[in-house]
């Protein structure tokens, strides 16, 4: 469920995307340093999202410098940090426990129940530290998986649990902002979900799993491609709204990057594997 929250690099200034570039460093030499080499492996474009959005919001003061690393050991390049990269990678280790676990409930995912095992320890003592967003974690995902049990065909509420629980992480602090941050969070964890069902709706199909878009397909077998992209265009719509509301001026730029295109960027690659599909078995049957 991660990877979906990307910029749209071709339509982002160069000293943007080098900027975007230092949070996502900056992330990933948190990580490493708080949770060693499985806390970095676990690096996702989604929490540089929160970490970018985040810092807008409140600009906090940050360090910014240029360093050489493992993954880039020839140049160097920007590397930015704040309190909210703390944060972020914190918050990158509840969703990534989580994940594993249900993937080796799901699937019996042998490496996911190591990276689980791995990161038991450290979840534990996040917990404690962020007993609410934990706490509103570990009830979406459990409703979510007797959602899919139960095979519920309730889009709103099967995609607003991961709506749910990105919304409370979205809530750095408990201020003036809290419920602007968990709506934004809320619209844009539906999409996620929902992106990642339209995705995944082939191998679903295949191992004959749970998937909200295949209850659509078989219901409007015609047109459940177009009632899918206007479900999604609709979530982000919301998204768009609620940001647009924030009082962020400092890197707005890339955020609107991902939010009005970079999010699409995917969904784009997911369209074009399907049509080429479509054409080869066309061309093989002629």
């Amino acid at each position: 469920m991660f990877g979906y929250i990307c910029i749209n690099q071709p339509e982002l200034k160069i000293k943007d995307y080098e900027t975007y570039r230092g949070y996502y460093c900056g992330l990933c030499h948190n990580l490493h340093k708080r949770y060693g080499r499985i806390g970095q492996m676990l690096l996702n474009y989604d929490m540089t999202f929160l970490i970018i959005l985040l810092s807008g919001l409140y600009e906090p003061e940050e360090a910014e410098c240029r360093r050489r690393c493992i993954q880039h050991p020839v140049k160097e390049h920007v590397q930015i940090r704040n309190e909210i990269t703390d944060y972020a990678a914190d918050m990158n280790i509840l969703l990534s426990y989580q994940k594993a676990l249900d993937d080796w409930k799901d699937e019996h995912s042998q490496p996911k129940r190591v990276l689980a095992a791995s990161l038991r320890k450290d979840y534990g003592r996040l917990r404690k530290q962020y007993s609410r967003q934990a706490k509103t974690l570990e009830q979406c995902i459990r409703k979510l998986s007797e959602a899919e049990e139960n095979k519920s065909e309730d889009i709103d509420y099967v995609a607003g649990l991961t709506g749910r629980f990105l919304g409370e992480m979205m809530v750095w602090k408990e201020d003036i902002w809290q419920e602007e941050l968990r709506m934004l969070g809320f619209y844009l964890g539906k999409f996620v979900y929902l992106m990642d069902a339209f995705e995944d709706m082939e191998k679903d199909e295949k191992q004959g799993n749970y998937n909200i878009f295949l209850i659509l397909k078989e219901k409007h077998p015609e047109n459940y491609q177009k009632a899918a992209e206007a479900i999604l265009t609709d979530m982000m719509a919301e998204c768009s709204k609620v940001f647009e509301r924030l009082p962020i001026i400092k890197r707005a730029e890339i955020l609107r990057n991902i939010i009005y295109s970079g999010v699409w960027c995917k969904y784009a690659v997911i369209l074009e594997k399907r049509s080429s599909k479509v054409k080869k078995e066309i061309e093989e049957k002629e």
